[in-house]
Parts: C-alpha cells; structure tokens; sequence
C-alpha cells in the first residue's frame, strides 16, 4: 500500500481508516469480517465497530491490522490522526479564528 501525503486544509473528511480496511485490505486478503476479526484477535463487534467509522483506529488495533497487512501501525495511526483532527477543526473552527497567535515580540515584551 502506498502512502501519499495530503496537503491541509482539506475541504472535505478524510476517510476514516475503518472504510479503508473494509473496501480495500480485507478484500485484498480475501478474509471475511468474522475470519478478519479471528485473525486479529479482536471480536467482530468491535472491529464492525472500526469499519463502520463509529470508534477510532486505536494504538492496539493499529499494531494488530499493520501486523495482518504487513504495513506496520505508522499508516493507521496516521490515518485514524488525520481524521481526527480534521473534525476536532471543524467543531472548533469559530473558537480558533478568535484566537491570536504568539508573535517573537508579544513573548519578548512579557
């Protein structure tokens, strides 16, 4: 799987890492959801969870499904920050434009 990297603000959602897995890495594998589930270590409800988008990609379930895919938590958890923070942008964007950025001279002065 290749990684490419998105240039911010993006406009719209990234895709939560849990479709991801569902359309590409578990049908590139050949797995069902229960086989997926087994082979992870986790139960179906909670990785029907993930794949829904409903909970995040955890730092646990990151090693499990980069162990699986052979590509390692880095891409997951990424993903799953990525995702993330463009919401928490969202909700907060109002309360962030009111907010001022620490200039060199404002830290000097005080």
């Amino acid at each position: 799987m290749v990684e490419y990297i998105v240039k911010r603000p993006l406009k719209r959602s990234p895709i939560h890492p849990g479709a991801i897995i569902r359309e590409d890495v578990i049908p590139a594998l050949g797995f069902s959801i229960s086989e997926t589930a087994r082979r992870l270590g986790v139960s179906r409800q909670q990785l029907h969870r993930v794949l829904a988008g409903t909970h995040p990609i955890t730092i646990e379930m990151a090693l499990r499904i980069g162990k699986l895919a052979g590509n390692g938590p880095g891409l997951w958890l990424r993903m799953q920050q990525n995702y993330d923070l463009w919401h928490a942008e969202q909700r907060l964007q109002n309360e962030l434009k009111k907010i001022e950025p620490v200039t060199t001279n404002d830290s000097i002065s005080n």
